[in-house]
């Protein structure tokens, strides 16, 4: 019998390794957000923090999961954790005045970093994942990790918030630092044996194999553009310096309060997921999620009371929650072992990237129709994709899980 999730300590580690870099980009996501706002305060600006990391991780993305699916999926995960310490301590250097020149560009030069980065810390994670749990753990683990990064999500904000309303942004980017490196060490330490090394392909023709897999495969192609238009108009995260600043008038403790708000809400889902794996009725489970979604971003833009807007965006990471899970679980178990980086590498272009075009949108949004409607407008995009989806991708939509096994 395989031994319980829980008790797999390569699972532990590779968990220890998602929550630690997920708190390091967290609180600089939060501070970032915050210190650009301070220095502009210009939505749009904000939404330049999403382009300057989409583009170098749109065009690292695909390399990087062939490179995955071919050599060292712990050591790219390694490499990738020491090029978020770089920029977090190219953002240290900022806040501390000791670079000069308009901060501001050094700030976007630095996320740039990180979007590369980012381009091997997903495939590299979902590689590593098939690597060390049996298929029939993968709903229950899914769900775990899951909640691992939720947990990260929550306490990540709100550590940021917290930590630069009374230690100051410099002290808060030396932490972010700290965390890259033990995410790093608790990566490197994972000792599993690795497949060997797939023979060589050509690189064009290696990336084009793992399109067509995707491509052709309605249930993965369904799965991800939902989430991935879902996500580019509803997401309202990136807005909230303005929120803060101008409809509720709070501090930075108020911004990390409703940054982690959605995490709270996914933590709660994949936990309860954990235990009871949704099998029946997936399909279905996922277009409501994502509908709840996007009527939960409505509500929150007319809100005009920080608590209520709060449990507005709690119940927000609930829906997400179940989109999270059900599509995590998806991917690993549609997916072939030899194309894991590549698909998920593509997964991330879908999902990961819409969360920085999703920001872009939203300040250029915001810059034409003004803060409040344009996060309505997003809000009921996100339905009409939901719609869309259901229609033109009947497969996912009577999706049963247990037929993936």
């Amino acid at each position: 019998m395989p031994l319980p999730v829980t008790s797999n300590h390569a699972f532990l580690k590779l968990l220890s390794f998602r929550i630690l870099i997920v708190l390091a980009y967290q609180i600089m996501a939060i501070v970032v957000g915050w210190h650009i706002y301070e220095l502009t305060h210009d939505t749009f600006a904000l939404g330049l923090i999403g382009l300057a990391e989409v583009i170098p991780y749109f065009s690292c993305a695909l390399f990087a999961g062939h490179a995955i699916d071919h050599y060292s999926r712990r050591l790219f995960g390694v490499f990738a954790c020491l090029m978020l310490v770089v920029n977090a301590l190219t953002l240290t250097a900022v806040s501390a005045g000791w670079i000069s020149g308009n901060p501001s560009w050094w700030i976007y030069g630095s996320i740039a970093i990180g979007g590369v980065a980012r381009a091997f810390i997903g495939p590299s994670y979902s590689a590593m994942f098939a690597l060390i749990l049996p298929r029939d753990q993968y709903a229950q683990a899914s769900g775990i990790g899951s909640s691992v990064f939720q947990l990260g999500l929550v306490t990540g904000p709100a550590l940021g918030g917290i930590l630069v309303g009374l230690a100051g942004k410099t002290i808060a980017y030396s932490l972010a630092t700290a965390l890259c490196l033990a995410a790093a060490a608790a990566l490197f330490s994972i000792r599993i044996e690795e497949p060997p090394s797939a023979e060589s392909t050509p690189i064009f023709t290696s990336i084009s194999g793992g399109l067509r897999f995707v491509f052709s495969n309605q249930i993965i192609l369904g799965a991800q553009s939902l989430d991935m238009f879902a996500v580019l108009f509803g997401g309202a995260v990136s807005m909230l310096p303005a929120f803060i600043h101008d409809v509720f008038h709070y501090g930075p403790e108020g911004l990390g309060v409703l940054r982690a708000a959605p995490a709270i809400g996914g933590l709660i889902t994949g936990l309860f997921l954990s235990r009871r794996p949704i099998n029946l009725h997936a399909g279905k489970w996922l277009l409501a999620a994502v509908a709840g979604f996007g009527i939960c971003i409505i509500s929150f833009a007319i809100s005009t009371n920080i608590w209520i807007a709060g449990l507005l965006l709690l119940l927000s990471g609930v829906c997400d929650g179940v989109s999270v899970v059900m599509r995590t679980t998806i991917m690993q178990l549609v997916t072939p072992d030899a194309m894991r980086g590549r698909v998920s590498a593509i997964n991330g272009i879908f999902i990961g990237s819409s969360n920085e075009l999703g920001a872009f949108e939203s300040g250029f949004a915001a810059q034409l129709m003004g803060l409040i409607p344009s996060v309505i407008f997003g809000g009921i995009m996100t339905l009409a994709v939901v719609g869309a989806t259901a229609k033109l991708a009947p497969k996912l939509r009577r999706l049963e899980l247990h037929q993936l096994y």
